[in-house]
């Protein structure tokens, strides 16, 4: 019978491989047509690789927790001609010449005689997380070609003490780094924190700046305990930046060489915590939308976040990002915006204040929550940023026209 190869298919725009996180049948098992055979895991989310057609399972050539790429052959079925034919595959499917089709390697500290576990190199977009890491300021031919070697980048160099000229980290620095990691305790980057780790280096190479104002929440918690569904807060802030947005698209622009791109819809997404990171589902035309009728949506995304399931159709493309950080206590933060993406507005904790009130002549509490507004500062100024937050505090005051 002829053998039918069980391929890594395309994930997603952006996902170049996924991991195989568990298996569903085993060698010897019939399957069906579009049956799962096993879950995979990308950045964005947990999948399933399905069967291309009706057989019995000949082989599996992978290994949990590992790694391949978008093609790769995960194993072969035994089919009918008919089957073989209508897929294309009536010839012997090819294996390679016995080689494995996933590329590149994971950092392993052992002897240099020691061979390298060989796995994907993740390449997965961004995740709002923030990180400091500046990196080497200079780094010799010899040095990237040792850090390519390792699968390393110039992040990871920036706690090492550089022993050459100004400071400069030389190889035999790199080194002595690299041998003094096996004294220490080491565990295995998850997919999500690498690519953490990946969006926020390329966040960092741009100027970012945050303003922020301090915003009277009575309103909007008055207006949440009328609701029936309940909107989360970070939802009357994600409408409030939308609408602020549509009025003047520019703020989210993207500066592309020496041009604008300015945004085709109103995409917003929205920051959940997940294991080891930050998921960011996507609601489109968030401006187009009522409050009440995006609440729905809102809370199916977050729970589709937690399972690592969200589809495909709200995730990436997004043009700004809010988070809420006050669920962590916080009351001031400056979150970093994705890489793709010019803005990211930030909720903090609500607390209760003294607030002067003019037609009392006295004090009295509120509610008050700091917002922020972070911004690639190439594209937005102060005063540019301060008039859509400002915007947005107005509207956050005003919940029942959201």
């Amino acid at each position: 019978m002829p053998s039918i190869p069980i391929i890594m298919p395309q994930l997603g725009e952006s996902i170049a491989e996924a991991t195989v996180v568990n298996l569903l049948v085993k060698v010897g098992d019939l399957v069906r047509t579009d049956q799962d055979l096993m879950e995979v895991e990308t950045s964005k989310a947990t999948m399933t690789v399905a069967s291309p057609c009706p057989g019995r399972v000949e082989k599996l050539s992978i290994n949990l927790n590992e790694s391949y790429p978008v093609g790769a052959v995960l194993g072969y079925l035994d089919a009918s001609q008919e089957d073989a034919a209508r897929l294309g595959l009536d010839e012997p499917a090819a294996q390679n010449n016995g080689q494995e089709s996933h590329v590149g390697f994971e950092f392993d500290a052992k002897a240099p005689g020691d061979a390298p576990k060989r796995v994907v190199e993740p390449t997965v977009r961004g995740l709002p997380v923030p990180a400091n890491a500046t990196g080497a300021s200079y780094m010799s031919p010899r040095m990237k070609a040792r850090m390519i070697e390792l699968g390393l980048h110039a992040a990871d160099l920036a706690g090492v003490p550089g022993s050459g000229a100004a400071g400069r980290v030389t190889i035999q620095d790199f080194e002595k780094f690299i041998a003094n990691l096996e004294r220490h305790h080491l565990s295995q980057a998850s997919t999500m924190r690498v690519a953490v780790a990946d969006a926020m280096r390329r966040s960092w190479t741009r100027p970012l700046a945050t303003v922020a104002l301090p915003v009277c929440f009575d309103p909007l918690l008055h207006h949440r305990k009328t609701c029936n569904p309940k909107p989360g807060p970070a939802l009357y802030a994600l409408r409030s930046l939308a609408i602020a947005l549509s009025e003047n698209s520019a703020p989210a622009g993207r500066l592309i060489g020496n041009k604008i791109v300015h945004p085709s819809s109103i995409d917003v997404g929205f920051a959940v915590e997940v294991p080891d990171g930050v998921l960011v589902p996507v609601i489109r035309h968030a401006d187009k939308q009522p409050l009440k009728d995006l609440v729905k949506r809102y809370d199916e995304l977050i729970a589709l976040a937690h399972q690592r399931k969200l589809p495909a159709d709200a995730t990436g493309g997004s043009i700004a990002t809010v988070t809420n950080f006050g669920t962590f206590g916080l009351t001031w933060a400056t979150p970093i915006p994705l890489p793709e993406q010019t803005l990211v507005l930030g909720m903090g904790s609500a607390r209760r204040v003294p607030n002067w009130d003019e037609a009392k002549a006295q004090f009295v509490p509120v509610m008050e929550a700091n917002v922020t507004l972070s911004f690639d500062h190439r594209v937005l100024d102060g005063g540019a940023a301060g008039r859509l937050l400002a915007r947005v505090a107005q509207l956050l005051a005003q919940p029942q026209t959201l």
